[in-house]
């Protein structure tokens, strides 16, 4: 027990030179031997902690684990990145959305495997760290050819402090994707969340400067190579007024920055994202109110996310040809209508696979009644017919004809049976299994004995 102590004092006191420096000490932690260690958590922020104020966070603990922060207020779990050994960075802005106070907890995590560690901090401790140096970018790919198919913005009422700016962009895939967005400091990255698709989003931040006079440039590079598009950027700068200009407009609105583009195919399965840009620069801009939204004849208007710039809309729909149609007016009166079309691509078929387990193709059966036993997926029909044809004539004659059903197991059973029972007779059997918009066939040959 006393050497215990003596061992327990020691490593207290090897650790003093350390804590004094830590920027801010956990009151609580959750840990177990051989988990993960955490040594410190600072926090930076460059606006205070009011929407569009960006934090950087840095936290100290033991290397190569998976590393998390929580903050009281924020819904997100903001996820950090290994820049050093041992040591871990983030960044997040406040969205308007957000509340967050000095008090506000803060809960730093690491995880190895099955061990995790937690610790408490308070966020007002934990603030005025140094800023902590990003990682490098990832290595880049080459893959011919290199595009932009469509780059575009979700719409948004107001661009100020707080705002979110989702943007899409569909192109080559493997490559990287950013946006250059005028008055911000650094380009955002853009994720690829399906092959050839990136996405990303960016919070307003108080220090933005936007201008309006300045497109919103995107960039996909591979290796040395890269390609750019642009978008215009939308009306008013980060807390102005968005009301229509006075004067003349005799002008109509245009839709521009189609996604999916006119005849493009889209992949079956999950709702299909449809955008559009309202093109007025010179005009009165377009009345949100007076938009209307069809797809293949049916009214979504009321599904939509629809501004002065912009609509957008999540639809699922069935594999074939379908068809936008937009109608709008500007605050003067001036009409657009816009209509264009795509497809969705059909699911790619699936096989209900038809197995028959008592029977051998061209196996020999008795002169009684026919017992045919097979598997298939749980639940399917099976549509069987049963034709006998007779030796010498060569005569077809159906002796069976019926849908029977799988059960839970995929198992089924059918009986058959001939009148006339002539050695030699051949029994063709076929069999057809669906569920859904699945199918299956298959074919059995059983001789008379």
């Amino acid at each position: 027990m006393k050497t215990h102590l003596r061992n327990y004092v020691a490593a207290a006191m090897l650790l003093v030179p350390a804590m004094v420096t830590l920027s801010a000490l956990p009151s609580s932690a959750i840990a177990q031997p051989a988990t993960p260690e955490i040594r410190s958590l600072a926090v930076e922020v460059d606006a205070g902690l009011e929407p569009g104020s960006r934090l950087r966070i840095r936290l100290e603990g033991t290397p190569r684990v998976q590393a998390s922060v929580r903050i009281r207020g924020v819904r997100e779990t903001i996820a950090l990145r290994e820049v050093a050994p041992g040591v871990y960075a983030g960044r997040y802005t406040l969205k308007r959305a957000d509340r967050v106070a000095p008090d506000s907890d803060v809960r730093a995590i690491l995880k190895r495997g099955n061990r995790t560690v937690a610790a408490n901090f308070e966020l007002g401790e934990t603030m005025g760290t140094p800023p902590v140096a990003a990682a490098p970018p990832p290595p880049v790919r080459a893959q011919d050819p290199l595009r932009i198919e469509r780059f575009g913005m979700l719409p948004v009422d107001r661009i100020e402090p707080g705002a979110e700016l989702k943007f899409a962009l569909e192109g080559m895939p493997g490559a990287n994707a950013s946006v250059d967005l005028p008055g911000v400091e650094r380009d955002l990255r853009l994720r690829e969340t399906r092959p050839g698709v990136y996405e990303g989003a960016y919070t307003v931040r108080r220090a933005d400067d936007f201008n309006p006079n300045r497109p919103i440039v995107a960039t996909l590079r591979a290796g040395d190579r890269e390609v750019t598009s642009s978008i215009a950027m939308p009306v008013g700068r980060p807390g102005a007024d968005n009301r229509p200009p006075a004067g003349g407009d005799n002008r109509a609105p245009d839709l521009v920055q189609l996604m999916p583009a006119e005849g493009a195919v889209v992949p079956a399965g999950p709702p299909v994202l449809i955008t559009a840009t309202f093109e007025d620069r010179r005009g009165s801009g377009v009345d949100p109110a007076s938009v209307r939204i069809t797809v293949s004849g049916r009214n979504v208007t009321q599904e939509a996310q629809i501004t002065r710039q912009s609509l957008s809309i999540r639809v699922a729909l069935p594999p074939g040809r379908q068809t936008v149609d937009v109608t709008a007016r500007d605050y003067a009166g001036n009409a657009v209508r816009k209509s264009w079309s795509f497809d969705v691509a059909a699911a790619a078929p699936v096989n209900v696979p038809i197995r028959i387990l008592n029977h051998s193709n061209n196996g020999q059966v008795g002169s009684g009644p026919t017992l045919v036993q097979g598997h298939t997926v749980p639940n399917a029909n099976v549509a069987v017919t049963v034709n006998a044809v007779t030796p010498m004539v060569n005569v077809s004659q159906e002796l069976f004809s019926r849908t029977v059903q799988a059960d839970a197991n995929g198992n089924f059973a059918f009986t058959f049976s001939s009148q006339f029972p002539i050695p030699g007779t051949r029994y063709e059997v076929s069999m057809v299994s669906t569920r859904g918009n699945l199918r299956d066939d298959a074919r059995l040959v059983l001789v008379q004995r």
